[in-house]
This record gives C-alpha cells, sequence and structure tokens, in this order.
C-alpha cells in the first residue's frame, strides 16, 4: 500500500467536511430519521459518542478514499476521479449494504434513502475534496 499518494490535509479536510454534511443533513431530516428509525425521542439517550466514532469512520473513509483514488490516477487525483470513485465505492458497497441490512432490520425503504443519500454525500464530498486538493506536496 502506497501512502505516498496520500494527501493528509485533504484526509483531515474531506472528513470535517463530510461530518458538518452529516450535521446538517440529519439535522434537516431529524423527525423523519427518527420515524423511520423507529427511535422514541422522549426516551432517546443523548451521547455524544455517536458522533465521534462518526467522525473516526469518516476519517477512515476518506484515507481509504485517498488510497483508491492515489492508486486508481497514478498518484494524481483530480476532482472527477475522486467524486466518480466516491459514488462507485457508495454505489457498491454502502448503497447495498444499507438494503440489505434494513430489510434483515425490517426497516422501510424510508430510512434506507435517507440514509443512503447521507452516505453518498458523504463519499462525494470525501471525493471531491480528496481530487480538489490532489497529489501530496513532496518537500524537496
Amino acid at each position: 500500500m502506497d501512502f505516498s499518494v496520500v494527501n493528509w490535509l485533504a484526509v483531515v479536510v474531506a472528513a470535517v467536511a463530510a461530518w458538518l454534511f452529516g450535521a446538517v443533513w440529519y439535522t434537516a431530516l431529524s423527525k423523519p430519521w427518527m420515524r423511520a428509525a423507529k427511535i422514541d425521542p422522549s426516551t432517546s439517550k443523548k451521547s455524544i459518542l455517536p458522533f465521534i466514532i462518526s467522525f473516526i469512520a469518516e476519517l477512515i473513509m476518506a484515507l481509504v478514499l485517498a488510497l483508491v483514488v492515489g492508486a486508481m490516477t497514478g498518484g494524481e487525483p483530480v476532482l472527477v476521479a475522486g467524486l466518480v470513485f466516491g459514488f462507485v465505492l457508495w454505489l457498491g458497497f454502502v448503497a447495498t449494504t444499507l438494503m440489505a441490512n434494513h430489510r434483515y432490520e425490517n426497516f422501510g425503504w424510508d430510512l434506507t434513502l435517507i440514509d443512503g443519500g447521507h452516505w453518498l454525500g458523504v463519499l462525494l464530498i470525501i471525493g471531491a475534496v480528496i481530487g480538489w486538493f490532489g497529489a501530496p506536496v513532496v518537500a524537496s
């Protein structure tokens, strides 16, 4: 695995941007999401832990996407490549996983659409940032 293709600043910026997107997404869709997830707001516990775990997950996603885009572009990521690989990884792994898991868990398609839309946005944002930042600057 060639970590020299990773622009570490892009990874951090991408994770922060993705996390902020999630905050806006789920704030805007909080009521429909809680209904779809069958969560009773009066009995749900408030905790910061899911927010921390989400950020760590998005850091890992940004690192993996940077590795994939870097490897597939010969170490020269561009915006379009970041978006394409973000979408392809979402379609191949995230969307399919959500569809299967939500059916086993007896959730409706509304939850799949809300969560799937969130993760699509996350991977597109991460891909765009990774591609826009481009290759890491090598000190000479």
